[in-house]
């Protein structure tokens, strides 16, 4: 970890980002798995596509109300207790969706499931870039951690339905949140007590809703969202409707996605505090567009690795650097992250279903195509936060 945030910590600091950095390697691997356990689960109790998508939908659902109950719970509960509170959540989830097959249930499951995601996200940007003082070399480095989570899920689903068959998933799922819950044994011995000095000084107001870049941060995450969800969704259906590729390449080139991403955010902690956000998020933004239009225009497979190992770099830096563009803003009302998280994670609903519209109208091709608009709209937005700067 690079020495400019990490060395200059006390003992206690340290030990808190590294719980920090574990419970976000957990969300990782539990958000990502979930895509790789639906199959499964719909299998094991004859779920039909329509309750699959309700499943999905309440996760998405969970994950965006935990924005606003993660950003105001500490303010009453205290740091530590609605960390830890919230962190249950998802233990239950995943021992409901193991023990039950009603669709209520299941859904209440999901829920659960997207609530702690949302909350461990809130929290855990929230205390590396107060503990860091918004260093953009840790917000990265958080995020990488986030990047090696969803690049073990798979493996984790693997092992275990080879080890268990058609069941396995069930002992994917109670690892996960036996792994949780040590995170949560690992947080009671942590000293928030410096946070509760920092969040009781914090302005209770909404003040920062007056912010004008602020408000242009929360619409470059949106956008960058919109990029980010419809690629995981909708990458490997379109080189395989296409018939660019097979399914099994397709689903390497995914991995290969998460595996440079993480490549990128390590890299940016070492040259993040030295580099200034405004290039980082101006070379982000202008490499995603380069490298998504390559992907798009053309069905040679070799360059279409090129260009997946090009975008997986270019949007490596974006969430954590935006994170870190309002990091002040953040410590001085905690009720922002909230907000920023909330709205900016309508983007990853929103984008996916118009290209899921578009493929039905007028083909996949076209519904891909759609995300250039949003790469487009991330662009001015960053140019106007570069202004701004």
């Amino acid at each position: 970890m690079n020495e400019s945030f990490y060395s200059r910590l006390d003992p206690a600091s340290k030990y808190l980002l590294l719980c920090c950095f574990f419970i976000f390697t957990l969300n990782g691997l539990y958000a990502m798995v979930l895509g790789s356990l639906l199959p499964l689960i719909s299998a094991e109790y004859g779920l039909s596509n329509t309750q699959s998508g309700a499943l999905l939908s309440a996760h998405h659902t969970g994950n965006l109300a935990a924005g606003f109950l993660a950003g105001i719970l500490p303010l009453y509960l205290g740091r530590k207790k609605a960390l830890i509170f919230l962190c249950m959540f998802v233990v239950l989830g995943f021992v409901i969706v193991v023990v039950t097959g009603n669709p209520v249930w299941l859904i209440i499951g999901f829920l659960f499931i997207g609530i702690s995601r949302g909350s461990i996200s809130n929290f855990n940007n929230a205390i590396v870039n107060e503990v860091s003082g918004g260093s953009t070399s840790a917000l990265n480095f958080l995020h990488s951690t986030f990047a090696v989570g969803a690049l073990v899920a798979p493996f984790i689903v693997i092992w275990s339905t080879n080890a268990a068959g058609d069941e396995g998933w069930k002992i994917a799922a109670l690892i996960i949140a036996g792994l949780v819950l040590a995170a949560n044994l690992l947080f009671l011995r942590a000293d928030f007590s410096g946070l509760s000095q920092a969040a009781r000084k914090a302005k209770m107001s909404y003040g920062f809703l007056k912010n004008t870049r602020l408000w242009v941060n929360v619409g470059i995450l949106f956008f960058y969202l919109c990029v980010e969800a419809t690629v995981n969704g909708w990458i490997v259906t379109y080189f395989v409707n296409e018939g660019i590729m097979s399914r099994e390449f397709a689903q390497t080139l995914a991995a290969l996605l998460w595996a440079v991403i993480l490549v990128g955010r390590l890299s940016i902690v070492f040259v993040g505090d030295r580099i200034s956000k405004k290039k980082i998020l101006a070379a982000a933004a202008a490499g995603t567009a380069v490298f998504y239009i390559m992907l798009l225009a053309t069905e040679n497979v070799a360059v279409i690795t090129l260009a997946i190992i090009g975008l997986g770099f270019s949007t490596a830096g974006i969430y954590p650097t935006v994170i870190a563009n309002v990091s002040k803003t953040i410590r001085d009302y905690p009720q922002s992250l909230g907000v920023l998280l909330l709205i900016s994670g309508l983007g990853a609903i929103v984008m996916p279903l118009i290209t899921g519209a578009l493929s039905d109208r007028f083909g996949i091709f076209a519904g891909m195509s759609a995300v250039v608009a949003a790469i487009g709209l991330m662009i001015v937005l960053v140019v106007a936060d570069i202004r701004k700067a």
